[in-house]
Parts: structure tokens; sequence; C-alpha cells
């Protein structure tokens, strides 16, 4: 009798896998990895090493490609989405160049091509120049944004965020990139939408703050940047660092974007004035807690609903997870949490958090900013979701001399595809690679054998209608 019970269970998820596909996925199906794969050790074009067998990668866009067929393309490829909303919700995938000369592409998944839709007119520092794209976000309107990690002292042209309003539509070097100025300026790096259509962001630095915009049109795309109130995240009194616990949001511009009152504004060298993000949220009225280096951001949503804003810091070497719903922070990830491989704290196997994803089932992903053959994807187990994970295991580990691993995303179509740049290697080919899993053998398998039954059954039932 029991031997059934496995083909009971593939029918099932024969079924299941119908309605529920997002549900299953086979990404945290793996052996955690002891230690870093060799720097240089594997194909550029295979770079990288999983915990499982069933993990498959293939190399769908290069920048040698690019340059080839004469897309203008300066590497340094960052953060990577799709086009979350609309008729074709997932066919392309966008990234930016970090680079002084930045810019935007997208890659169609269903034709093969890449081709740069936004590139700046001029490389820094010329004043029509655009500067170290790194974030990269569908809205929850159907356009992408971006902008620019880059900081040199204001007032200068740089720390903006800017739309791509026609991502889809557009044809290379067509994109229409608007700078929306009613965004504080800071160095920036992730974006995150809530599900009130709130999107947070970060300054990228050591003493940098967590930050919100508030439109004040949440569900109009049209106008949503073009009046909001900014807020940073305050611990406390905002003055002790890293600090973890009940929080506010502080405003210091009004709800059209303007500075309130004492906040910091500059006038570019364009003649554009802003609010200086940084220096305002170190005056006392408005002092913002400080992390170090906060980069990526990720929204999970919870079953109750609370959502779980997600920070990695990557000088202090851990990931806050803010629960947006309690207004309370803690401390998700750092070195004393348990690796999985060894049982005992991670210690400085875990280095330099920079990216965060999550897959369909929601597991947290973090990827670190190391050097080819250092450079490690850690995976996050918090069974519970209660903010605090219980361990860490090595997931993948990335060989490519003189690169990172960034960007990190889990398909919204497809459970068990997933994508990453391969970014600024020493060759100069930056890479976007796919990342496929598979079931297990047995389970496989099993899902065979239970596709047999139900179509024993649906023969059986057509003869009997007969």
């Amino acid at each position: 009798m029991n031997r059934l019970l496995p083909v009971a269970g593939a029918i099932a998820l024969v079924f299941a896998t119908q309605g529920t596909a997002l549900a299953q996925t086979y990404f945290s199906n793996f052996t955690p990895i002891p230690s870093s794969v060799a720097a240089g050790s594997l194909p550029d074009t295979a770079p990288f090493k999983f915990g499982s067998a069933n993990f498959s990668q293939l190399s769908i866009a290069d920048r040698t490609t690019q340059l080839t067929q004469g897309q203008f393309n300066t590497g340094s490829w960052d953060m990577i989405d799709t086009n979350r909303t609309g008729a074709d919700a997932g066919r392309y995938l966008y990234t930016v160049f970090e680079t002084g000369q930045a810019g935007v592409q997208r890659t169609d998944r269903q034709t093969g091509a890449t081709v740069t839709l936004w590139a700046a007119p001029a490389g820094a520092p010329a004043l029509n120049s655009a500067v170290a794209f790194d974030s990269s976000r569908w809205t929850p309107f159907g356009t992408y944004v971006t902008a620019e990690e880059s900081w040199g002292g204001q007032p200068q042209p740089y720390g903006r965020l800017f739309e791509l309003t026609n991502p889809v539509s557009a044809t290379a070097g067509t994109g229409n990139l608007v700078h929306r100025n009613a965004v504080a300026r800071v160095s920036h790096e992730g974006l995150a939408f809530d599900k009130n259509n709130n999107m947070y962001y970060v300054d990228e630095l050591n003493g940098g703050s967590i930050y919100k915009f508030e439109s004040k049109t949440p569900t109009n795309g049209g106008a949503f940047f073009a009046n909001g109130t900014n807020s940073v995240l305050r611990v406390g009194d905002g003055f002790t660092p890293n600090a973890t616990g009940a929080f506010q949001w502080v405003p210091f511009t009004d709800n059209t974007g303007l500075a309130l009152p004492g906040a910091v504004t500059i006038v570019d060298p364009n003649g554009i004035q802003s609010v200086d993000g940084r220096a305002t949220t170190n005056v006392a009225a408005y002092k913002g807690t400080d992390y170090q280096r906060p980069e990526d951001l990720e929204i999970q949503t919870l079953a109750n609903g609370d959502q779980i804003l997600y920070v990695a810091t990557t000088t202090t070497h851990e990931v806050y997870a803010i629960n947006l719903a309690t207004n309370t922070t803690s401390v998700f990830v750092n070195r004393n949490t348990i690796d999985l491989a060894t049982g005992l704290p991670v210690g400085n196997a875990l280095t330099n958090p920079d990216n965060l994803a999550i897959d369909a089932a929601g597991n947290i992903y973090i990827v670190e900013d190391q050097p080819g053959g250092q450079a490690d994807i850690w995976f996050a187990h918090d069974a519970n979701r209660d903010g605090v994970a219980e361990s860490v295991a090595r997931w993948a580990t990335l060989s490519t001399v003189g690169s990172e691993p960034t960007g990190l995303y889990f398909d919204v179509t497809n459970p068990n595809v997933a994508f990453v740049n391969v970014q600024h290697p020493d060759s100069g080919v930056d890479r976007m690679i796919q990342i496929t899993a598979v079931p297990e053998p047995e389970t496989y398998a099993m899902l065979l054998a239970g596709l047999a039954i139900v179509g024993s059954i649906a023969r059986r039932r057509s003869v009997r209608r007969g």
C-alpha cells in the first residue's frame, strides 16, 4: 500500500502544477557548497558552480556580441528586472551599465536580441552625462526606473533617479529616459515598491540611510513621480548607527517633493534645483539612522499580508529585515548566522552582501560583492518568516576572474528559471547567465508516472462515454 503513495503524490503534483505553478520551485533543492570555487577554474560561458547537479546555466547575452552587432555598450552590467505587467509580461530582461557613460539595455527572451535602448550622450564629467546606473526596477504601472550610484559631493549633476517611459515599445537608441526630480538625490542602489506603490531607496555609503518616496498620486502612473513625500527611516533618535527595533518615517519634503524648512537643497551645474537627501538626513531635525553601505532592496509579502523590506549592508556584512506593517527592524542575517555546511556561525565566509533576490517560494538569496573565486550566492533559510534567518547555505559560487555576480532575478513567469549578470570581468566581456532548475530524478520519475496514470484514467473515461 505504501508503494502507491508516491504515485498518488505524483498525481497530486500533476494537478497542482496546472493551477499553482509559481509555488513549485526546485531552486531550494541543493546541497550547501562548503567553499568558494577557484578563480578561473570554470569557463566564462558557464562560470558558476551550483549546489545541485540539476541546475544548468546558459550564457544568453554578452558584451562582445553586442559590440560586434554595432550596439553601444560600455559594460559593467548591473541589476536585472523584467516587464512584470502587460500582455508580454516576462518577455524582456532589462539591465544597466554602471559606467561613466551609463545606459539601459533590453534582452528579448523570444528572439534572443539585446539592444541598447538609451545611453548617455557623453561620458562624465560632461554636464549631459549620466553616470553609474545600478538599480533596475519595473514600476507597478508599466514603466522602468533606474538611478545613479554616483556621488562626489554636491552640487554636481548626479545622484538622480530616471524613469524609462517606453521600455517595451522603444527600439535601439529610442528610449525616453526622464529625470524624476521629486525623488531626493543620493547615491542610489536598490529600489523596491510595496503593495501601496510606495517606493523605497537607499544612500549607498558608510553612514547611508534608507528612504521612502510616497507619491501624491500612487495609482496614476503618468503623474506618479510628479509629486511626492520623501522620508527617512529613523530608529530611536536616529543617532545610533545600525540600530534595530521600532522605527518611524521622518518626512523631509512636502507632498510635492519640495524641501521642508531646514532641509538642504542644491542647484546643480545644469541649473536644476534638487533636495540633497544625504546632507538633509544628517541634519538633526531630519536625522535618519545610519547603516554601512546599504545596497540592494527586496520586498516580501507574508501570508498575513505584512510586507518585509530586506536591505543588504555591505560593510557590516549584514542583511536587515524591516517589517513595514509593524514598523520594526531586525537583523535578518549576519556573520553569527549558522552555515548549514558546517553547523557553525558563517563568519567571514559571508563577505560584502550586496544584491538580494526572492524565489517563487519566498526564499531569500544574498549575492556577495566579491571577485571571482570568492564571490558566492547564499540561500537564507527563515522557516517561520519572522525576519531572522535560522541559517544560510552557499547556493552558488562564481569563478570568472575579476568579476562579481550581480542582479540575480527569479523569473516571475517560471519558478525554475533565474538570471544573473557577470559584471566587469578582466576579459571585459560582461554576460547574462540563465539558470534553470529541474526536479530531482526520483521526483521527475514520479511526475511521469503520475502523468501516465492521469492519461490512462482519461482514456478509460473516454471509452465509457463512447
